[in-house]
């Protein structure tokens, strides 16, 4: 069990170590396989500086969890470092005074955190606007950024210039008001249109990926439609109602529509149908056409905060995402049967 709380200069776990487990696991490799981002130097490091209690007092590294112990880590968080100005291709689709629409490429990692701390679309935005970006993020290093897409998720991200801007972005987003549409290849045989709902959160299992939980995580509801179908795969537009983490990839898993491609959530290999002879040569030309899931935000519409008017943006398919799908359309027949 870990329960997790944020704190502006902290970050607390509990951990408790399940009554009749037994095992020979050290206190650091225990926590470091629960804790996000937590490497064993790290954890060794935290212990050592007294940030780590078992049972209440102190232990070292090398102490052996026992049934039942109580495991309570209080981290410090470190000074955010300064995002940067870097010059980079980006695709701006619109602009004006208030706001601009990028179309983000799928190996962008859309602002600074830990193991990116720069080549972020942050990075890229700061150098384009010269610094023009809304402020309200700036201490967690994501100014002017109100929504985010998921590094290999390629496609439409609005980006706010004032506060005032990302003020009113932000209460639309939390009021589920903006239009958000992607197109997915996933596996299997979906109906022709569905919704998938399930509170989702971090894994009790891993801490890295997120997962439906019985108990726990937060709201989400996706709607999605089928557009045209294959030989055990199928071309979704996918509408969210909520705008969680991973939600699409999560969601799909979960009702066992893996998203093509996805290395995370298992859909980086061939679900459903024979994978023998050429139809395995060809999935192993496409995984290597499409090195990432086959996910992209197509469509974003909101009300303008300048004009209070509705505006939407669509963007095409990226190169490799089309490639995939020409591909899937010339060799592989559409099915009604799901195997």
């Amino acid at each position: 069990m870990l329960i997790e709380k944020e704190h502006p200069q902290k970050t607390e776990y509990l951990l408790e170590v399940p009554e009749g487990q037994h095992s020979d696991i050290r206190l650091d490799k225990y926590i470091t396989s629960f804790v996000q981002n937590a490497s064993r130097n790290k954890v060794q490091k935290a212990i050592k500086d007294g940030y780590v209690l078992v049972n209440g007092e102190q232990q070292k590294s090398s102490y052996i969890m026992q049934p039942g112990d109580k495991i309570e880590i209080s981290l410090p968080k470190p000074p955010p470092q300064e995002a940067k100005p870097e010059a980079m291709d980006l695709n701006i689709v619109y602009e004006d005074e208030y706001l601009l629409l990028v179309n983000k490429t799928a190996d962008m990692v859309v602002h600074p955190a830990y193991g990116n701390w720069t080549g972020t679309l942050v990075n890229g935005l700061l150098h384009y606007t010269q610094q023009n970006l809304s402020k309200a993020d700036e201490e967690t290093l994501r100014p002017g950024i109100v929504h985010r897409l998921d590094k290999d998720t390629s496609g439409l991200l609005v980006v706010a210039k004032t506060d005032e801007t990302h003020q009113k972005l932000s209460r639309q987003f939390a009021k589920k008001k903006p239009e958000r549409k992607y197109w997915a290849i996933v596996w299997g045989n979906p109906p022709d249109e569905g919704t998938i709902e399930g509170n989702i959160g971090r894994s009790p299992r891993d801490r890295k990926i997120m997962t439906v939980l019985e108990e726990g995580g937060k709201s989400a509801v996706t709607h999605f439609k089928k557009i045209e179908s294959f030989d055990h795969l199928a071309l979704l537009e996918i509408h969210l109602e909520t705008g969680r983490t991973h939600q699409i990839r999560v969601h799909m898993q979960h009702a066992g529509y893996y998203v093509f491609g996805d290395k995370t959530y298992g859909g980086d290999s061939v679900r459903y149908g024979p994978n023998t002879g050429s139809r395995k040569k060809m999935f192993e030309n496409l995984f290597n056409t499409l090195e990432r899931q086959a996910l992209h935000a197509k469509t974003l519409g909101f009300i303008h905060p300048g004009t209070d008017e509705f505006v939407e943006f669509n963007s095409p398919l990226p190169a490799d995402f089309q490639e995939v799908l020409d591909k899937l359309r010339e060799n592989c027949k559409p099915t009604s049967n799901y195997v």
